[in-house]
């Protein structure tokens, strides 16, 4: 998986599992893009800050400080899906 791709989805499920405190799916898949991010790409020290406009993503990659921005619409698109859906709201 491409690191762009790894860093997206690991935020996107990750804010997920942040609103979603008792959703044990969330918390194993976000797991899941970590490892991912950690084993094939050498990613550490990975968090998130969220303002009113954007996510902003920083992590260590090979020793480099790393920053990544991203649209709050584009991140919270998962949980708006799942939070939609009734089945996973009860």
């Amino acid at each position: 998986m491409r690191l762009g791709d790894a860093l997206f989805n690991w935020l996107q499920i990750q804010a997920v599992a942040d609103a979603r405190p008792h959703d044990q799916s969330a918390k194993e898949t976000a797991a899941f893009f970590s490892a991912i991010l950690t084993e094939d790409h050498n990613v550490t020290a990975l968090t998130y800050t969220k303002d009113e406009t954007m996510y902003t993503l920083r992590y260590t990659m090979e020793g480099k400080p790393k920053m990544e921005m991203y649209q709050i619409e584009a991140v919270e698109e998962l949980l708006d899906a799942i939070n939609s859906e009734p089945k996973y709201n009860q």
